[in-house]
């Protein structure tokens, strides 16, 4: 067959990542069972039973977003871990106010420098939030009594999310990549997904990259082949 008597395949088109960034506002975030513990911990600010909160949940949960809400609140300087292993001046950095470090479990060898920061802040009577996906004991830390220092420190944890924060997590998604889609795409999803935050996120994710790919709207044919693609086979 002659190239010009070929029938031409469906042409895919380039997709980029056009998410746009994450709101973060107090009324962009859904309070559920699973969150409200957490919340109510951060609403609770100044009126702490220590000067350091641990809010802790899996990757996706939205501790980032509830750290920005008591970050706003309270006037807080936000770090990374990286960041704040980059900070050389710690006696500056506790006497300016409150602090939010991210991702704290990945803190590495700055361990002795955060063991340094608590004492600190403690002197100086400001909050210092730390947010992990997992407890102080798997950090990795070497020094005992920064360990023990965190074991005791309350916690604010964000638990698996449930159906309702399943539904709100996926609307979020799709409005921070600017994406209209139905309801009950919405809810066929949130009834089909894992209930964890990386599966609603990875879901968004390729659902739009396909109708990039495809040049097409997104419906909820493309949305159920996406999430069968997302099912693993039964075993038998």
């Amino acid at each position: 067959m002659s190239n010009k008597m070929r029938p031409k395949e469906p042409a895919r088109q380039l997709t980029f990542d056009l998410a746009g960034d994450p709101c973060f506002g107090i009324e962009d975030f859904f309070v559920s069972e699973s969150n409200e513990n957490a919340y109510a911990m951060l609403e609770l600010w100044p009126d702490w039973p220590d000067s350091v909160l641990l809010l802790r949940g899996p990757a996706g949960a939205g501790k980032s977003h509830l750290g920005a809400i008591w970050a706003a609140r309270a006037g807080a300087r936000i770090l990374t871990a990286r960041d704040f292993a980059a900070e050389r001046d710690l006696e500056s950095l506790a006497r300016s106010g409150p602090l939010l470090i991210e991702d704290a479990d990945a803190i590495g060898e700055a361990e002795a420098s955060l063991f340094h920061l608590l004492n600190l802040v403690r002197h100086h009577h400001h909050a210092l939030v730390l947010t992990a996906r997992r407890a102080p004991d798997f950090w990795g830390l070497r020094i005992a009594d920064l360990l023990s220092r965190l074991r005791l420190a309350p916690v604010a944890a964000i638990e698996p999310p449930d159906e309702d924060l399943m539904r709100a997590i996926l609307v979020k998604l799709f409005l921070d990549r600017q994406l209209v889609v139905d309801t009950g795409l919405i809810e066929h999803a949130a009834l089909h997904l894992d209930r964890s935050f990386e599966a609603a996120r990875d879901f968004v994710e390729r659902l739009d990259r396909e109708a990039l790919a495809r040049g097409a709207r997104i419906t909820k044919s493309l949305a159920g082949t996406v999430l069968q693609s997302l099912i693993p086979p039964e075993t038998e």
